[in-house]
């Protein structure tokens, strides 16, 4: 079976073990942080993950500290609820020279003709199927199904159990609400 196409992550390579694992550094320590920093344990391709935050003593570091941390950690995803945050920082990290990983849960399914674009998350019981594209930073969650040749914008987060219809366009920064159907 093959992988999805990930744009902008050398994530393919890792999960096929053509190279080294790297160091996970995720931006945001809250809510979205530690999903973020469960999905890519279950991933099993990173050496280690550390979080920069601003209010959590465990952070290794503040949230804009990350250039401080590049030469230790080769990739960096961004955990921010915020949509205009969370992209200016993907955008930021992948200036900084940081590979902006997608994180995929081992108990999603994602097609492997669908593309995920930078930094997006796909929750555990996920499913994104076949030519569906993701935009990059967006955060699909659990038990959401992404129907064959759908499009999702940028940045969007898609609730639990949010259902995309076939060849459905949801707007970039949408944020569905719980169980809600698009592209109706």
């Amino acid at each position: 079976m093959s992988l999805p196409t990930v744009q902008g992550s050398t994530v393919n390579k890792r999960n096929k073990g053509e190279i080294g694992m790297c160091r996970l550094l995720i931006l945001g320590a809250g809510q979205y942080g530690m999903v973020a920093g469960e999905i890519a344990g279950s991933m099993g391709i990173f050496e280690s993950i550390a979080f920069l935050d601003d209010n959590n003593p465990a952070a290794v570091g503040k949230l804009f500290e990350y250039e401080k941390f590049r030469r230790e950690y080769g990739c960096a995803v961004a955990a921010i609820g915020s949509f205009e945050l969370r992209m200016q920082l993907i955008g930021k990290l992948a200036e900084a020279g940081f590979e902006v990983p997608v994180l995929i849960h081992k108990t999603a399914y994602v097609s492997p003709s669908a593309v995920i674009g930078m930094g997006s998350f796909i929750e555990p019981m996920t499913v994104v199927h076949t030519d569906a594209k993701v935009g990059n930073g967006c955060i699909i969650s659990s038990g959401t199904v992404i129907n064959h040749n759908a499009v999702v914008g940028d940045g969007c987060h898609l609730n639990c159990c949010t259902v995309v219809k076939s060849s459905a366009e949801v707007p970039a920064g949408t944020v569905s609400d719980y169980g809600q159907i698009l592209g109706i």
